[in-house]
């Protein structure tokens, strides 16, 4: 059973990177005329991976809580490049904050700029947080769900990686509440491997956290609510048959 899965994996990873090429292609000249189109184009890709997911591999996906479709600051986990796609596909107008090397990847860079995404480099998130807040200021930047990693990178499951000042920062800065997001998926979708298990993963949107709080305290409460909530998600993905 398991080479069956690694087999349907395979299978599965090879349409997943094949149908993100041919929805680039084709969108393409709608995504050019319009930053609408660009969005559809990123979402309908989205819902395609978590439709081809179920029933190839069969990993079903399942989105709890409320996803926010006013202009907020999202904190979410980060596991797997899966709980992008189901976090992109749950919201009207995701942005995400990204790594600048991402720019450079066919398809992924461009749609990534045209949806509103953001570019940081390594090293210099202080400096890409002001030039969001200026842009925010001016009118300049996108509307939408401000998405970010709080531990800056995938963590696997059972792994901790500290969490960053930035989305201290930023929750301060942009004066906006900030929705905490949990997963499990990274159980399912390691961050390495081919192999995709079945299964339920669950993404869910928390309570969020109102402007206001002063940085140390927000950061505590965001890393309490998104760890302890993983945490239950996990234990529930493994107490699955």
């Amino acid at each position: 059973m398991a080479v069956v899965q690694w087999i349907r994996s395979l299978v599965f990873n090879v349409v997943m990177y094949v149908s993100m090429v041919i929805y680039g292609i084709v969108m393409a000249p709608l995504a050019l005329l319009s930053k609408d189109w660009a969005v559809f184009a990123c979402r309908s890709w989205c819902w395609f991976i978590v439709w081809a997911a179920r029933w190839m591999v069969g990993l079903k996906t399942e989105i709890r809580g409320t996803p926010p479709t006013s202009e907020v600051m999202i904190a979410a986990k980060h596991q797997s490049f899966f709980d992008i796609i189901v976090i992109y596909g749950a919201i009207p107008r995701g942005k995400f904050i990204m790594k600048r090397e991402l720019l450079y990847t066919p398809f992924v860079g461009q749609y990534a700029m045209r949806v509103g995404c953001v570019p940081v480099d390594r090293g210099k998130r202080g400096q890409a947080i002001k030039q969001l807040k200026e842009d925010v200021a001016k009118g300049a930047a996108d509307p939408g769900q401000l998405v970010i990693y709080p531990q800056g990178t995938r963590v696997a499951p059972d792994d901790y990686k500290p969490y960053k000042s930035g989305t201290g920062i930023l929750y301060n800065q942009l004066g906006q509440p900030c929705v905490p997001v949990a997963t499990n998926i990274g159980h399912f979708w390691p961050k390495r491997g081919v192999t995709r298990k079945p299964g339920i993963a669950v993404v869910e949107f928390l309570e969020a956290i109102e402007p206001g709080l002063e940085i140390p305290v927000f950061m505590k409460k965001l890393e309490a609510e998104i760890e302890g909530r993983s945490a239950e998600l996990l234990r529930d993905a493994r107490m699955q048959k």
